[in-house]
């Protein structure tokens, strides 16, 4: 896996089969209390299972939506013991491709460095992680904003995603104090997390915001 910042590791990247120029990765947060935890997925985690237990293991995984669900999400759970968590709009969708061990539906904390935020728009269960690293505050955003060619982008999805709460989705990420952006997805050979600036983070989620009020897709 490749350290990211201290205590934040990326596993190699593993391309979507809808779209061969993109990129998920999953990333592992190693922490002192609570048990280290996996956000997202990718099969390339199970190459990565002795680095991870030397790192001490996994005490559970979150998707950010029920599209990163996998077989490879179900034997992780199997490997660690870490039971998969997604947000209960989902779960019905994730749980036809890998088992779903728990389910939320409030933004809260399940510890006092990790918080879990529904931003529901791309799909009805989207879900933002908030991470406090000790030396930075990690936001994971899965694909409600994720890195493509153009830079940030938002991903609205015909018949799936709901334009006007992704748009209030949006506002709420935009008020959020985080200096490292980590999205579910990255176009190949690109950079695929990015250290910003509070104003500039405001700006691009702005960006955003006009181009979905404008009727566009992302």
């Amino acid at each position: 896996m490749e350290k990211i910042i201290p205590k934040l590791y990326a596993s190699k990247p593993e391309p979507l089969g809808f779209g061969p120029s993109l990129e998920i990765r999953a990333y592992l947060l190693e922490r002192e209390e609570n048990g280290n935890i996996i956000i997202y997925r990718s099969a390339n985690l199970e190459r990565d299972a002795e680095e991870i237990r030397e790192l001490g293991g996994a005490s559970r995984q979150y998707l950010n939506h029920d599209h990163e669900a996998s077989p490879a999400t179900e034997r992780v759970s199997e490997m660690f013991g870490a039971p998969l968590y997604i947000h209960e709009d989902d779960a019905a969708a994730a749980s036809k491709v890998a088992r779903v061990d728990e389910t939320f539906a409030e933004r809260h904390m399940p510890g006092d460095d990790f918080e879990v935020i529904p931003i529901p728009g791309h799909t009805g269960g989207a879900t933002a992680f908030l991470w406090d690293s000790g030396e930075h505050r990690v936001l994971f955003t899965g694909d409600s904003i994720f890195f493509g060619s153009r830079g940030w982008r938002a991903a609205v999805l015909d018949g799936i995603s709901d334009r006007e709460k992704y748009i209030e989705s949006l506002e709420l990420l935009r008020s959020l104090d985080f200096d490292l952006l980590v999205p579910g997805i990255a176009a190949g050979g690109t950079p695929y997390y990015e250290f910003t600036e509070r104003a500039e983070a405001e700006r691009r989620i702005g960006d955003i915001l006009t181009r979905l009020r404008d009727g566009e897709d992302g």
